[in-house]
């Protein structure tokens, strides 16, 4: 082997290795809950404005947020108190075959005698 092909070989190890290395590290930060949200923090709810813009509302203790997410950084727009935020509607979230049939108009049951 050349002494060019030997580089490139012990190059291509040492990426294999260093990558390797790099996955095992985050898999087991992540199975060990490292970069987990912890306390009493907790996002409620997000509205989406467009692509970089959104409000999101964020519960600390009893309080609740409201919270302007940019480009430019966070901006308190409001606060309220917890009893003062209406309860969460469940949404069901179907599955991707069921709304997929429901949109392509296989959804719609067949009754028996018809």
């Amino acid at each position: 082997m050349t002494s060019y092909g030997s580089y490139v070989l012990e190059t291509l190890l040492t990426l294999l290795a260093v990558s390797t290395l790099a996955f095992v590290l985050l898999y087991g930060a992540r199975r060990v809950g490292l970069g987990r949200a912890t306390g009493g923090l907790d996002l409620v709810g997000r509205l989406p404005i467009d692509s970089r813009r959104s409000v999101v509302l964020v519960r600390v203790a009893q309080t609740v947020f409201v919270v302007g997410v940019s480009e430019a950084g966070l901006t308190k727009l409001g606060e309220l108190p917890l009893a003062d935020l209406p309860p969460q509607v469940e949404v069901v979230k179907e599955p991707f075959a069921v709304v997929l049939r429901q949109a392509l108009g296989g959804g719609r049951e067949k009754k028996v005698g018809t």
